[in-house]
Formats: C-alpha cells, structure tokens, sequence
C-alpha cells in the first residue's frame, strides 16, 4: 500500500520544487530530450520505499524500473527486460525468461539474469520484510544458466505468474554486504527504467530525470517531478494554480475544472473499489445480522450519483464487472432495500428504542467509522453510510482520523477501505480475505475467516485450468456475500486533472494502487509539453 503518513505539501514549496526539477535534467547528451522541459503531477500518496522488492511498483510502471514484462494501453502483457514473452512448460512448472541485450542500469552497469535471481530471492527470504513474499508461494527457486537467461521453478502450475514478472528488476551488486530492510538503495534506487532518482524530499516530492540510455528510446522529456499533496483540497487549490501540469484529484473537485480553459478532465475506468471494512472483533459488527441488514441498506447508486459526481458504478465484491471471473448472481445485485435490512434486524433481535436506535441484549447497534481525515472522497461515502444506516436503526459515528491514529484500531472500529485490481483475481484478494492473513496490517484488518473461503481462494491459485478457476472464484464471491466481511459500495473512476498543453495521454483501466506507479503517468515518458 502507498504510504498512510504522505504529509501535506504547502504551496510555498511550489517555486523551490521547480527550480529543483530544472537543476536536475540529465548531463549526458540531450540527444531525444533537447528542449523538453520538466513535467510536474501531483498525488495524494507516497511510497514508503523505492525497492521493488519491498513492495514498490509491483505491478510495474514504476518509471524507475522494469519488470521482465510489462502492460501495454490495454492492460496486456507485453515483453520488457525479456526479450520476448518468457516461456512455460507442458506442465506449467517451469518459466523460462531470456533477457534483453544491451540493458544497462542507471549507473551504467549491465543488466544479467543474476540481478532477476537476486530480485525475486530476496523477495523469498524470511529474513527480508516484503509483503510480496505470499504472493510467490508457489515459487521453490529462481536460477540463472547463463547470463542471459532466468529459470523459475514453480510448486505448483500457477495460471498468472508471468503477470507477477512485472516486478522491477534491482542490481545485485547494489545491495553486496547489505541489508535489504535498510539499505541506503530504498532512497536513492538504481533502476532500468526510463527516469532515474535525482532526489527524494519525503512528505514534498521526488524529482526525476531522464535516462538518457532507457532501453525503450529515449524519454521525451527531461524530467518528471511527483509532487505529494496529501489533503485533496489543497491538491486542487495548485492545480487552479497553475502549479502542476497533471493531478489525482477526488471526482467532485475534479469536476470544477470541466470546460475551464486550459484544463482538461480525464475520467479513468479502474477495479478500484471503496467499501466498508468490518471487523469481527466488534461485538456489533460481529453480528451477522447487523452486517447484512447494513450491506441491504445502502444506497450505492446514491453514492455513485452524489459523492462520485456519476464518476463510477455501484460495487458488489471485490472482483470487478468487467473481469471474466466476475459471477453474474453478485454483480447484478438489486438497489438499497431499507425493508429487507429492517426485516433482517428485527429476525435476530435487534429492536427500536424510543431514539430509533436499535440494540440487543442492552447493546445498542452502534460503531464508529472511520476515514483517513485528508481523504475528501471516504468522508463523503462514510456519511453516506452513515445516513443510509440511521434509516434503519443503526447509529454510525464517523471519525476522520489520521492513518497513525487508524491503525491500531482497525480490529475493533469500522474503516473506509479501498482496494481493487484489474488483473487476477488471486491478486489482493487472496491476502485481504484468507484467514491466514487475519489481523495482520491492512491484509485482512477485521480478522475475517471462513474455511469455504480460504478454500476457493487457495483452488484459484493452484489451478491453471481456466474453468476450475471460474468456479473457484464463484464459490469466493458467493461465500463473501453471504459473509459481509465489508459492505463494497462504489467502483470509483479515478479524475485527473491535465493541462491542455500537455500531449500524449494514454488512459488505461487502474488498480487500486495510483501513486507514483500505475497512475495516469504510467507512459509519461512519452509526454510532451507545449511551452
């Protein structure tokens, strides 16, 4: 996940920030670059590291690294450090990647299949603090014959393991007599990637500048500044300002700029999710009863209509409309139905008192929700709830916090939550909904279990046969649904604001996950700028 603690960026930076960007560009030849200028975005999160192996651009477009592979405008897969699409065995078992000629990292070195066995090892070892490492469960050993060539061995034939080699490739040598935790590496990175580190000001921006060797042709422009704006108002406020030339920006303050001159609004289909995390440990939602009358009682197209400006569509699951695993019984689910949710509550007990809050055994039915404070959009869905909650006898307390304060309460208080991906579905949802991961950080905050669950999870992921996957994950998104571990509300669209005179924009269906990596900018090294 990006970085909770992103601190706000105050708008007096905005001239230092840029003045840095222009003392970064590239000494080498300009050659591609020459009279390019320096582009600036903005975003609400940062990374807490640059280390693809610690959890950085892991799904690629990074814009420091590359992966073996890569996705294109379409989201498919495509050759990158690889100089074709790796191989798989008759049995599934075996991947064989044959790299690139001609690699060369930031600092001039080659690239070789031993910086691949090293990236994806260290990922492996207990003693390294990646959150990726049950991601690659299924990987027993990573080998190099040659120095061209990388082997995976897998435990078990795995279907979308050639999508987990978009991880960024690191230089072994980099990390020689290191820790990987804390080497000086996760500051100041060395990549393949088309823009290299020139500086990273944590809570305020990092500053890019071309590769001028990128494997990929030469970006076309000099450098890119990723300016960290927390607080969405803000945000917007330097945008109106002229201060950057793209922004992530929440889809009501988006919608401000639509036929304003000089800007335009780019609307971007996702798999990104919000919804409503609740925790097991809760004495209130813990009740079943309470979880399903409050996911019957929800009006998501309100939601869509109101806090989205129209910017997305009612969500059911964690598995979006458009994926082939999608089930039919769960994505076309009915509207809010406030009866079926008071009907539901009245079955198991929970009765109105004189303030038409609900309780049951003198327990009123009441919790608190909370929302990370600088998030305009999780406020705006939390008193939602909380108004569509309230119709039905349920009291919700919404509390804007900062991720600090969240963190440790998450096992016992409801949170605002977003997720989502728009690869495989084995992808999130295996760590965000298996018992294995139960209260373990924001993998599976509520400590929910389900043996059914964990069972359809574990069948998605161990078969390659693309029809036992379906029914797999029927069997997942129907076990949730009766579970309600999270009432899902809203597939968002991500907004970004643009200026006019920028050229090459290149939407593609998001993930969660937008900051630096796989945001609107994933293909900024082809932008342009107008002067």
């Amino acid at each position: 996940m990006v970085n909770p603690l992103s601190v706000r960026v105050t708008a007096t930076v905005a001239a230092a920030l840029l003045a840095a960007a222009g003392c970064s560009s590239p000494t080498a030849s300009s050659g591609g670059t020459s009279g390019a200028g320096t582009l600036v975005v903005a975003t609400a999160g940062e990374p807490d590291t640059l280390n693809p192996v610690l959890n950085y651009g892991v799904d690629g477009a990074s814009l420091i690294f590359d992966g073996l592979v890569t996705r294109d405008a379409r989201n498919e897969l495509v050759p990158a450090l690889a100089r074709e699409l790796p191989t798989v065995s008759a049995d599934g078992k075996t991947v064989t990647a044959r790299l690139r000629e001609g690699v060369l990292f930031h600092d001039g070195s080659p690239l070789t299949a031993q910086d691949v066995v090293f990236t994806y090892q260290a990922v492996l070892d207990p003693k390294v603090d990646s959150t990726l490492r049950s991601d690659l469960d299924m990987l027993t050993s990573v080998t190099a014959p040659d120095p061209a060539t990388s082997v995976f061995t897998l435990r078990y034939a795995y279907a979308p393991f050639l999508q987990r080699l978009a991880l960024g490739i690191v230089p072994a040598k980099a990390f020689a007599g290191q820790d990987v935790n804390t080497a000086g590496f996760n500051r100041k990175p060395v990549g393949t990637g088309p823009y290299r580190v020139t500086s990273w000001t944590p809570g305020d921006r990092l500053v890019l500048a071309a590769n001028e060797r990128y494997w990929g042709g030469k970006p076309a422009n000099s450098s890119v500044v990723v300016a960290f704006v927390a607080d969405d108002n803000v945000r917007a406020q330097r945008m109106r300002a002229g201060e950057f030339d793209a922004a992530e920006l929440a889809p009501k303050l988006a919608a401000g700029f639509d036929g304003q001159g000089g800007y335009r609004v780019q609307r971007v289909p996702t798999a990104d999710y919000r919804g409503v995390m609740l925790p097991m440990g809760n004495l209130v939602t813990g009740d079943l009863a309470i979880r399903r009358a409050l996911n019957a009682a929800v009006d998501r197209q309100a939601m869509v209509t109101g806090v989205l400006g129209g910017a997305g569509e009612p969500a059911f699951g964690p598995v979006p409309p458009t994926s082939p695993y999608a089930e039919p019984s769960i994505t076309g689910r009915p509207a809010a139905d406030p009866a079926a949710a008071t009907a539901t509550l009245d079955a198991a007990g929970w009765k109105a008192g004189p303030d038409g809050i609900r309780a049951k055994d003198g327990r009123p039915a009441a919790f608190t929700l909370m929302y990370p404070a600088t998030d305009s959009l999780r406020k705006e869905l939390a008193l939602a709830v909380t108004s569509d909650a309230k119709k039905v006898g349920i009291k919700v307390t919404p509390e804007g916090l900062t991720w600090d304060a969240i963190t440790p309460r998450m096992k016992n208080d409801a949170l605002v939550m977003g997720y989502g991906t728009p690869y495989d579905p084995d992808f999130v949802s295996y760590k965000l909904f298996g018992s294995a991961f139960a209260g373990q950080g924001f993998f599976n905050p509520g400590s929910y279990r389900s043996t059914v669950t964990d069972a359809a999870l574990q069948d998605g992921r161990d078969h390659a046969d693309p029809a036992t996957r379906t029914v797999a994950y029927a069997t997942f998104q129907k076990q949730l649904a009766a579970d309600v571990p999270w009432v899902f509300l809203t597939y968002l669209q991500h907004t970004y604001v643009v200026k006019d005179a920028v050229a090459g924009v290149t939407p593609r269906v998001e993930p969660h996950e937008h900051d630096v990596a796989n945001s609107l900018w994933w293909n900024i090294h082809t932008w342009t700028k107008k002067p």
